[in-house]
């Protein structure tokens, strides 16, 4: 059998977390923040957790996390 491999894309931006879920990065706060509130801005610092839905494929993509 084929050794395993950890997607390296999926590796870069999602962590496990300690209750076995993943957490993820939020969109929107890379350009275009001058229209954008101070407040949803500062809210989209912190990380979201991936929705359950996903879960499966993001574990499918990181074996080894």
């Amino acid at each position: 059998m084929p050794k395993l491999k950890s997607n390296r894309g999926a590796a870069k931006r999602f962590a496990r977390t300690a209750s076995g879920g993943f957490k993820r990065g939020q969109s929107h706060h890379r350009h275009i923040l001058t229209k954008k509130s101070s407040k949803r801005k500062r809210q989209l610092i912190s990380p979201a957790q991936v929705h359950g839905v996903d879960a499966a494929a993001v574990r499918r993509m990181l074996p080894f996390s």
